[in-house]
């Protein structure tokens, strides 16, 4: 055996959130070791959108997405949609998913999704100034655009709702939306403005930040996998190729690929996999000073984020149902293409995309 660790805690998990509880449990004296295979915050805690978004209190599972549920998740260019090889493995994650759909269930969780994030964007100020990572965080807000006036008419409702959860939100006519981001086409019918959502210009980067804070406060990064987890009465047993960490404590953060492990440790959870996407254009140095865009936006209609991040223009977003394997819809990365160029048609070839995984629950709750 090449190695044998003893430590207080381990953190099965290197992206955002094993990084966070790992570095909280250090700032309080603690002994942690994190344990993953790949460089601290490369999957989806890379990947996202950058968006600190208190008002996303809706689940993905509610009454109008089950009313469209077959369109959706059989039509390939639908931004939620399922691979078909995974049909048959999805089959009792999609049941759960519909019964959490349903009316009384989906108010449920809207109502606990918004009492966790209601606070969001205060605690990332707090974790970015204790790292040094408040230069990557801007405040700005976040946009939905609607392209059309019917679809305007209908956000007035959904503004409503969120309302009545805390989220703060300003409907725009066109006008002020182009007086807001000019760079934008105009539409005919106009925004949502989030005011308090928090937009990071680098989110690789701040996750490295936040590793590199861990590391200094102490935290051991062992770059392995988990092959098998055993309670012990003194703790709990973690092994892999060539090593074992024998640990008091143990959290398993270690998002899609937690179920295997949770199932190690007893707990049978219903979490599968969603599939993210993006694909990024470079901004020319010419544009770097006047930027197409200055805050992250959704046309909703196509269920993307255009996410003006450092050096780049992001787009990133659509829900793929599919597993954990490896093969990347090469038609979800030209959706979110023509989707960008639909938007902006004059931009340069993309220079480079990005497919990862993300838990997902149906209820669209974490497991704590």
């Amino acid at each position: 055996m090449a190695g044998t660790i003893n430590t207080e805690i381990a953190v099965i998990g290197a992206g955002v959130v094993g990084l966070a509880i790992a570095h909280r449990l250090l700032q309080d004296g603690r002994e942690v070791v994190i344990i993953d295979p790949n460089d601290p915050g490369s999957g989806a805690s890379y990947g996202n959108a950058g968006t600190v978004a208190d008002y996303a209190v809706l689940p993905v599972g509610t009454p109008a997405v089950l009313k469209n549920l077959p369109s959706l998740l059989f039509d390939k260019t639908s931004p939620l949609a399922i691979r078909r090889a995974g049909i048959l493995s999805l089959a009792p994650w999609l049941l759960r998913f519909l019964r959490q759909s349903l009316p009384a269930a989906a108010k449920r969780n809207t109502a606990a999704i918004a009492a966790l994030v209601w606070d969001a964007a205060d605690r990332w100020r707090q974790l970015a100034a204790e790292i040094g990572g408040e230069d990557i965080l801007q405040a700005r807000g976040c946009l939905y655009m609607y392209e059309s006036a019917r679809a305007f008419r209908d956000a007035a409702a959904d503004m409503t709702l969120r309302r009545g959860y805390g989220v703060s939100a300003d409907l725009l006519s066109p006008a002020e939306l182009a007086v807001m981001e000019p760079g934008l086409p105009d539409v005919a019918g106009g925004a949502a403005f989030f005011p308090k959502a928090l937009f990071m210009t680098d989110p690789g980067l701040m996750v490295a930040i936040l590793a590199a804070s861990a590391r200094s406060l102490g935290m051991v990064h062992l770059p392995a996998a988990i092959s098998s987890l055993m309670r012990r009465d003194n703790g709990v047993v973690l092994r892999g190729d060539d090593f074992r960490v024998t640990a008091r404590h143990v959290v398993i953060a270690a998002g899609a690929f937690s179920r295997p492990l949770a199932r190690l440790a007893g707990d049978r959870i219903p979490l599968d996999t969603e599939r993210g996407y993006h694909v990024e254009f470079d901004t020319p140095p010419s544009m770097q000073q006047k930027p197409r865009l200055t805050r992250p936006t959704c046309p909703t209609t196509r269920g993307f984020y255009l996410c003006p991040m450092s050096g780049r223009l992001r787009v990133a977003g659509t829900v793929e149902l599919g597993g954990l394997k490896p093969l990347v819809s090469l038609h979800r990365l030209q959706m979110l293409e023509q989707g960008a160029r639909a938007i902006f048609p004059d931009l340069p070839p993309a220079s480079r995309s990005w497919m990862g995984f993300r838990p997902s629950l149906p209820d669209s709750l974490p497991v704590i």
